[in-house]
């Protein structure tokens, strides 16, 4: 979406609104150059946790029926 100052001015609210409800940027054109304003990505709490290569991830039943014998040595 693109407007103009005059018209950003007028609606800054709905489209600040807009901008956060979809994801979409707005640029504003002014003196023969573009603004944008897009929404910062929240961090995910998720995303910030540590990578650990030893740790095994994954549904804890599907180990249940692995076949081990092979491995096991008395």
């Amino acid at each position: 979406m693109i407007l103009t100052a005059s018209k950003l001015r007028d609606d800054i609210y709905r489209v600040l609104d807009h901008v956060l409800n979809t994801g979409e940027p707005v640029e504003i054109e002014r003196n023969g150059r573009r603004l944008r304003i897009t929404a910062d990505e929240r961090p995910s709490r998720l995303g910030r946790l540590v990578q650990r290569a030893d740790v095994v991830t994954g549904d804890s039943d599907d180990f249940v029926h692995l076949d081990w014998s092979d491995q096991w040595q008395p």
